[in-house]
C-alpha cells in the first residue's frame, strides 16, 4: 500500500484518479453500463481543489459525451466500471453467505460503507489507509454526507510502520468472525512479503471468509519498473508520463506468478473462486455491453484502433506485425503476461 519512502502527509494520487474515473462512469445514461458508484463525485468535491492534473479529472468539468471522446478517459471509465461491479457483486455474495465484518484495505475514496448502508446495517466495516488519506476522506465524508455510518471504523494504519493484524486489532477487529476483504488497487503497490502476509492474514479468518482483489502478473510489474519513456512511441508518451507521475510516490512493486495464481493462493491458505481478465471477452460481455449491443466507449475505441498501427511501431520501423508469425506469437504472449485481472478467493 505504502512504502517507507512516501511522505506520511501526502494524499494518494491514485485514490483521487480512481474515484474520478468512477465518478465519470456514474454519469453514463445507459444503466446497463453505468458505474454504480453514484457517490464518487460527491466524495471528491470540487475537481479544481484536488491538485491533480489528469484527463479523467478534467472530464468532471466537461459534459459526459465530450469527455468520452477521449480514449484515455474511456479506458479509465471502462476499467473502473468492471472493477466496481465485480467487487460490488462479491460484497453482496459475501454478506449473503454470512460475513459480519468487512475490511477495506487501502480504502481511499471507497464508497461501499455509504452506498450499501442497508445491506451492511448488521455488519462492522473497517476502512484502512494511511492517516493523511483517511483524514482527507473523513473531511470529504463530513462535507458530503455529514456523520459517517455508525458501524464504520476508520483504521489509520500505514503498512510501512505497522503490521495489519496488530493495527486492525487496535480498532477492535475480530479475526474469528467471517470477514470479507476488499483489496482494490492495492497489491501491486505492496512489497512481495507484504502481499503474502496480507493473504495469509485473510486466510487466518473464519472459514467462508473471502477477499476480492485486482492484480498484474510479475513480468508486467517488472516491465513498469524498468520503463523508460525514451523507448515509448511518441503517440503514447503523454499517456505513459501521466501514469508514471500518478505512481511516482506509489510505485508498483509486486505481481503474481504468470498463470500461477491458484497455486500461489493455495500455498497461503486460500482457494481461488474466480479470476476475470479486465477487457477480456467475459468482462466485456458481463459489464461493458450496452443495451443496444454496442460496447461502452465504442466510438473512441474504434478511432484509437484505426491509429493503432502507427501508434504501436517505434519511430522508423515499417512493416505489418501480422506479417511475421513469430512476432505475432510473441505479441500474444506479451499480452497474456500483461493482463490486468480481478479475482476472488475464499478461506476453505
Amino acid at each position: 500500500m505504502h512504502t517507507e519512502e512516501r511522505s506520511e502527509s501526502k494524499i494518494s494520487k491514485t485514490a483521487l484518479w480512481v474515484a474520478a474515473a468512477r465518478a465519470v462512469g456514474a454519469r453514463e445514461p445507459d444503466p446497463v453500463v453505468r458505474n454504480p458508484d453514484y457517490l464518487a463525485e460527491r466524495l471528491l468535491g470540487d475537481p479544481a481543489a484536488l491538485g491533480l492534473q489528469h484527463p479523467v479529472v478534467d472530464a468532471l468539468t466537461q459534459s459526459y459525451d465530450e469527455a468520452m471522446k477521449n480514449v484515455e478517459v474511456v479506458g479509465n471509465v471502462r476499467f473502473m466500471l468492471v472493477r466496481t461491479r465485480f467487487i460490488d457483486a462479491a460484497l453482496e455474495r459475501a454478506i449473503a453467505d454470512g460475513a459480519t465484518q468487512v475490511v477495506i484495505l487501502g480504502a481511499g475514496f471507497d464508497s461501499h460503507a455509504y452506498r450499501f448502508q442497508t445491506l451492511l446495517a448488521g455488519v462492522r466495516v473497517f476502512e484502512v489507509d494511511r492517516p493523511a488519506t483517511l483524514a482527507f476522506k473523513r473531511q470529504r465524508v463530513g462535507a458530503a454526507f455529514g456523520d459517517p455510518p455508525a458501524n464504520l471504523t476508520y483504521a489509520a494504519i500505514d503498512f510501512a510502520r505497522e503490521d495489519l493484524p496488530t493495527g486492525l486489532a487496535r480498532y477492535g477487529h475480530d479475526r474469528s468472525r467471517r470477514t470479507f476483504f476488499i483489496a482494490e488497487g492495492l497489491l501491486m503497490y505492496l512489497p512481495e512479503e507484504a502481499v503474502r502476509s496480507t493473504f495469509a492474514f485473510v486466510a487466518s479468518h473464519a472459514p467462508g471468509s473471502s477477499v476480492v482483489f485486482d492484480f498484474f502478473y510479475a513480468p508486467m510489474v517488472a516491465m513498469m519498473a524498468a520503463l523508460k519513456t525514451a523507448n515509448v512511441p511518441p503517440a503514447a508518451k503523454a499517456y505513459v508520463n501521466r501514469f508514471l507521475s500518478l505512481i511516482q510516490d506509489e510505485p508498483w512493486q509486486s505481481g503474481l506468478p504468470v498463470d500461477g495464481e491458484r497455486e500461489y493462493l493455495g500455498g497461503l491458505g486460500l482457494a481461488l473462486r474466480e479470476v476475470l481478465p479486465v477487457g477480456g471477452e467475459e468482462s466485456i460481455k458481463r459489464y461493458l455491453t450496452k443495451s443496444d449491443g454496442t460496447q461502452l466507449g465504442a466510438q473512441a475505441l474504434a478511432e484509437a484502433m484505426a491509429r493503432a498501427p502507427a501508434f504501436a511501431r517505434p519511430p522508423g520501423q515499417p512493416g505489418d506485425a501480422a506479417a511475421s508469425p513469430a512476432l505475432a506469437e510473441r505479441m500474444r504472449e506479451q499480452q497474456r503476461t500483461m493482463r490486468y485481472q480481478l479475482a476472488e478467493a475464499v478461506v476453505p
